[in-house]
């Protein structure tokens, strides 16, 4: 019972557009049990007509609520309390609960209203508490007004605590969609490493058999080409369902990703597809972060692309080095006869760039004495800490 009224009565804040809590309406119904009262202390003041249009007029908001779920306007709820409390003041008594109704209906006007609203509300209560303290006779009325605007105080203390949190919530909205598009522009970037390394490896090997069939018909050889391509296809199958197992909710497999360590593969798998690579390393690349591992690694695996999809036949030398301050990659290869930045119409280079945003890192990528150069230096964490202390 309770739970059903709890969710009619969200309902019905929901169509009127109000962001309240759901025990707001029930607090303000509260007033309705100091009516009951002071129409209890009123039975043998008044006669049994106005007596009972008071009490119609107290609860014709409820009673609108009650039929249709919708709930009063403020301007109905206002105007018909206010007048049944009017009423009731004709013949005050003491202690009259009266004026008390008028607090409620003071504070949820300042909540849930329009400011104009809510302040005609406040003053026309104060009004009818000062006419009935002057020509009534209510005994303590100035207490009563005094009540009143603590009562408007309290409604816009809740009207505000309502918008901050309409906003923090807002504001945490927009947080999580930022992080959900930064994930999917980070597995964007996986997806186009992987495709774009793996796809020109597997059209050097298939280029390669081509030849062995057709100029030399060396079924062998196209065989070996065939084969390798088919295993670069299958290692990128499994990268990808990897990348994009990351939407998912339960992991797509137990596979790690990537790292510093992995690049000396990365370029044996190249050279093994027909591109002239040498490769040099210094230091341990085990000891790189698993983040930078594998930035530099996805870096290394895009300059490779691009080598074998822009310059095949030239020389590549990639050079890394691992010490206790930071990690340098260094990716040179020579410039074909027509070059063309590589950078244009394509989303490899400013994909490097974003991975040496996130890294901290500092990126060069362009043409330096007649060669392309990529280097890349990421700063270890302790060394990071020490410059920002």
């Amino acid at each position: 019972m309770i739970k059903r009224l709890r969710a009619r009565l969200e309902a019905s804040l929901a169509r009127s557009g109000l962001t309240l809590p759901w025990w707001v309406p029930v607090g303000a119904a509260v007033g309705i049990v100091f009516a009951i009262v002071a129409l209890a202390q009123r039975g043998a003041l008044l006669p049994p007509t106005p007596l009972a249009l008071t009490g119609l007029l107290e609860a014709a908001s409820i009673l609108v609520w009650a039929v249709t779920g919708e709930i009063a306007p403020p301007w109905l709820k206002s105007s018909t309390i206010i007048a049944a409390v009017a009423i009731q003041l004709t013949h005050p008594v003491v202690p009259d609960f009266a004026p008390i109704v008028l607090v409620f209906l003071t504070a949820e006007m300042a909540a849930i209203a329009r400011p104009r609203l809510s302040v005609v509300v406040a003053g026309v209560s104060i009004a009818v508490l000062g006419w009935a303290g002057i020509w009534s006779g209510l005994v303590g009325y100035p207490v009563y007004i005094v009540a009143v605007l603590l009562g408007y105080t309290a409604g816009c203390v809740l009207r505000w605590y309502v918008r901050a949190l309409d906003a923090e919530r807002g504001k945490q909205d927009a947080v999580r969609e930022q992080a959900v598009l930064a994930e999917r522009q980070r597995i964007a970037r996986e997806v186009h490493d992987v495709v774009a390394h793996s796809l020109s490896i597997t059209l050097l090997h298939l280029t390669g058999a081509r030849r062995a069939l057709q100029q030399d018909r060396d079924v062998d050889e196209a065989v070996d080409g065939l084969t390798e391509a088919e295993r670069v296809g299958r290692v990128a199958m499994a990268d990808i369902r990897r990348a994009v197992g990351l939407l998912a909710r339960t992991p797509a497999g137990t596979r790690p990703l990537p790292g510093a360590d992995d690049i000396a593969g990365l370029v044996e798998r190249t050279r093994a597809a027909g591109v002239d690579v040498h490769y040099e390393q210094q230091g341990e690349p085990s000891t790189v972060g698993a983040s930078a591992g594998l930035g530099l690694y996805r870096i290394a695996q895009e300059s490779l692309a691009n080598i074998a999809k822009h310059a095949p036949d030239a020389t590549a030398r990639i050079h890394l080095h691992v010490d206790q301050e930071s990690t340098r990659l260094i990716v040179r290869n020579g410039l074909p006869a027509t070059c063309s930045d590589a950078a244009s119409g394509g989303a490899g280079l400013p994909g490097m760039r974003e991975r040496a945003a996130q890294l901290g890192a500092d990126l060069s990528a362009g043409p330096l004495g007649g060669q392309w150069v990529v280097d890349i230096t990421v700063p270890c964490p302790q060394s990071r800490t020490q410059v920002s202390s």
